[in-house]
């Protein structure tokens, strides 16, 4: 069987789609599986364990300059590289137009078919178009998880119920570990910003308990803020050189846990089984948030934590972290 999984963007979601390589991987351990990806996320993908072919394409940019020569080509070379493989199943994680006719280019074997959402589901992207365009439309729950939403739609497509915990088959290099705790600041949304002066002080009561504190940045103006940050806290504040997301997960995964909103970073923490807290400044935990572990918490919701909310919850997950079982998370 050969199928092929449109995930394109953003981080933070294509992050919680991985779990679908290993249902599928246990349900079909001879597919062949393909993974369409925007090209920012694609070194991340290569690193998913079960994956045959990674496809990158690199829509956000190909829309700045759309009529150009040379994204002209660059789409015909990928749409060549799309056709050299049919499949039998295509499946549209994303429920957006966007992705929808990418999903609509894959090649069908006889018999073949593509899928995505029947109808929206609360605090997830959809556009109702989508079912105008693919195959097959599968209808969701109201109220779901979104790592739960992607399981089940890959489920009702191929005819299997997803079963145990979301395990996430990453492959990581191994760092030396570092009593560290990384401060995952950064988001695309202003309503999801924990306040400047709410880090310094959480930075502090790091390094009181005898903990360093990491700062990794994305661009110019996070590396601003951490500049800050590191300013306030001194010797003991780290901040990242700006670096791939494979590299950036590399060196997550030998901290001690992380302390993040709710943004792509945070859903890597929760990918690497770390002791987690993740803030949110909205009621979206229930759709976003961790889920079923001990070592990982969400704060926050109708409005920001406070500190000593967040403080208290970092206490609960890194002792629950040291005692940790990969069996405990759903």
């Amino acid at each position: 069987m050969n199928i092929l999984i449109v995930k394109m963007s953003s981080l933070g979601d294509v992050i919680q789609t991985i779990p679908v390589v290993r249902d599928l991987r246990q349900q079909f351990p001879d597919a062949r599986i393909d993974w369409m990806v925007e090209e920012a996320f694609a070194p991340l993908i290569d690193r998913v364990q079960g994956l045959h072919r990674v496809l990158p394409l690199a829509q956000r940019r190909w829309r700045k300059s759309r009529w150009s020569e040379a994204t002209r080509r660059e789409r015909r070379h990928f749409d060549q590289k799309l056709k050299q493989q049919s499949y039998d199943a295509v499946i549209d994680f994303q429920g957006l137009i966007k992705s929808a006719l990418e999903a609509r280019c894959a090649h069908l074997n006889p018999g073949g078919f593509n899928a995505t959402y029947g109808n929206r589901s609360d605090a997830c992207g959809y556009e109702w178009p989508v079912q105008l365009l693919l195959q097959r439309k599968l209808p969701m729950p109201t109220r779901i998880h979104a790592v739960d939403r992607y399981r089940l739609l890959a489920g009702l497509a191929l005819g299997y119920e997803p079963q145990g915990q979301a395990v996430y088959p990453l492959s990581r290099s191994l760092e030396a570990k570092q009593s560290s705790v990384v401060l995952a600041h950064g988001t695309t949304r202003v309503d999801n910003e924990w306040q400047e002066s709410h880090w310094v002080e959480l930075g502090h009561r790091l390094i009181q308990s005898g903990l360093r504190v990491a700062l990794p940045h994305a661009n110019a103006t996070e590396l601003a803020l951490v500049t800050r940050i590191a300013e306030a806290l001194g010797d003991q504040a780290d901040i990242w050189p700006r670096a791939s997301l494979p590299t950036v997960m590399d060196r997550m995964a030998a901290s001690d846990g992380v302390i993040g909103v709710d943004s792509g970073l945070s859903h890597m923490a929760v990918s690497l089984d770390l002791p987690h807290v993740q803030l949110f400044s909205q009621p979206r935990a229930w759709r976003a948030g961790p889920k079923g572990c001990n070592h990982q918490l969400a704060v926050g919701g109708h409005q920001a934590p406070t500190v000593d909310e967040v403080w208290h919850a970092w206490q609960t997950v890194r002792h629950s972290g040291a005692h940790r079982n990969i069996e405990m998370c759903a």
